[in-house]
């Protein structure tokens, strides 16, 4: 039974004090907001939430709201554990342009009056504490690669649009302008919220897009990127469709990225720390020696950091260099960097100044990969690490001699595999504690193992007739 008493030592943090709470509460209430969603996420970034009238937005500021962590996946508990509850980063608050009634709030789990090690938000936190104390923030950009489709009677997905079936359909005209109702609808909220969307497009499969907006400080992007996966698939439901980041969900099409574009700040300036003029780089890039030590902490813990950037069985469908299909994949299969190369792992994009991790994908949980691939980074930087020279040529096409005398290890090839490294690395429990860690470990090894063990309508029409 939750407490509502305005007397109850709950989780008010000290950074919403009573008096900004009850001024948010009135100017929700004069837009017209009745409901408050305080949304955390479990460990596949998904997000679960209780919801309060508003009047009652005060109660679940101080963690008024309770859950039973066994109910939820990866968050660590027992059915005798005392519960967690959440609370909510109020000055965050989204009022829902589809709904207004209902407002959104990103929230953290708390247990027993702190805030929970389990919660990957809480843990982005904490590691952004971290660099805090070398005086850097973390800037973060999302490429948001999403299909826009129909679901058959069978369940089976298809592409909605007839027309849209051209063999490189990337950036074409008519199929974008096809689609217009959907695509209105997400490009003028991205924009109505101030994020600033300053690119979309028609990707490179057949009812495929793409949205660009702006970056923002680590935590801002993952819960931008949360919001907008919730929102995509609402406004498809409006549509009749449906909306997926789900990394491949064809064989034979270009799968969904979801792209890291990283850098360092100063907290005091919030100057660039990886930007530089061309000329002032001995490898003409435009990144500074603290760049290239972030982006050598990347590729030394480049295998393990693929288990967060690409954290299902289906991901690894998309990590190939062809497939089945007719093109290459643009999906890197290398833990390697260049320069404007999107063959390699880790790219310096056109102009420098922040460096992108290319094998995040669509199902990525933004919080927990944004806070292992910082800690990679920043160990490359305490370290003074050294990428080494930058591949510029197509990795794809390369021989594997020639792969093997640069170094160039290939990132895992299953979802095993990538769990394999996650868990031989060091630096996942120095990042996460061990029971975060283990967790990780316990849902993705039970994912390969079902996965495993389901027999495929593949697997029966290839050998039901043949023994």
């Amino acid at each position: 039974m939750n407490q509502t008493d305005d007397t109850a030592v709950l989780d008010q943090p000290a950074s919403h004090p009573a008096e900004a709470t009850a001024q948010l509460q009135r100017e929700l209430m004069d837009k017209g907001v009745k409901y408050c969603i305080g949304a955390y996420v479990d460990i596949h970034g998904v997000p679960k939430a209780k919801v309060v009238p508003i009047a009652h937005l005060g109660h679940m500021a101080k963690g008024s709201e309770r859950y039973t962590g066994y109910a939820l996946d990866g968050l660590g508990q027992a059915p005798n554990d005392d519960e967690l509850t959440s609370v909510p980063d109020l000055d965050r608050a989204i009022q829902l342009p589809w709904e207004p009634k209902i407002a959104w709030i990103p929230a953290d789990n708390h247990f027993q009056g702190q805030p929970y090690a389990l919660n990957t938000r809480v843990a982005l936190k904490n590691q952004l504490k971290e660099a805090a104390k070398l005086g850097y923030g973390m800037n973060l950009g999302i490429e948001c690669e999403i299909f826009l489709l129909k679901q058959n009677d069978d369940g089976s997905l298809a592409v909605p649009d007839p027309e849209d079936k051209l063999t490189k359909p990337c950036y074409d005209v008519r199929g974008f302008v096809n689609n217009f109702s959907w695509l209105d609808k997400m490009a003028s909220t991205i924009n109505d919220l101030g994020w600033d969307l300053y690119s979309f497009d028609h990707e490179d499969a057949n009812g495929q897009f793409e949205f660009d907006f702006n970056y923002a400080d680590a935590l801002t992007t993952c819960d931008r990127l949360t919001f907008f996966r919730f929102m995509a698939k609402h406004y498809a439901r409006e549509e009749g469709l449906l909306a997926t980041m789900m990394p491949k969900p064809f064989a034979d099409k270009t799968g969904n990225g979801a792209h890291f574009n990283m850098s360092l700040y100063d907290l005091e300036t919030g100057g660039n720390l990886f930007a530089c003029a061309p000329e002032d780089d001995p490898h003409g890039i435009g990144l500074t020696p603290l760049g290239y030590s972030f982006v050598a902490g990347i590729l030394k813990h480049g295998r393990a950091l693929c288990a967060v950037f690409a954290p299902t069985v289906n991901s690894y469908k998309r990590l190939v260099r062809r497939g089945a299909m007719s093109y290459f994949s643009w999906a890197p299969v290398f833990n390697s960097w260049g320069s404007n190369n999107r063959t390699n792992s880790v790219r310096i994009p056109a102009g420098g100044g922040r460096c992108e991790s290319r094998n995040a994908d669509g199902a990525v949980n933004p919080y927990l990969a944004a806070t292992l691939v910082l800690a990679a980074g920043l160990e490359g930087v305490r370290e003074g690490l050294d990428p080494g020279n930058p591949n510029e040529d197509n990795l794809y096409a390369i021989s594997e001699t020639e792969r093997a005398a640069r170094g160039i290890e290939f990132l895992p090839q299953t979802l095993q595999e990538a769990v394999a490294a996650f868990a031989a690395d060091p630096l996942v429990e120095k990042t996460l504690g061990r029971e975060l860690r283990d967790e990780f470990i316990r849902y993705k090894t039970e994912e390969w193992e079902g996965y495993h063990l389901a027999v495929s309508k593949w697997e029966v029409e290839r050998y039901s007739y043949m023994f």
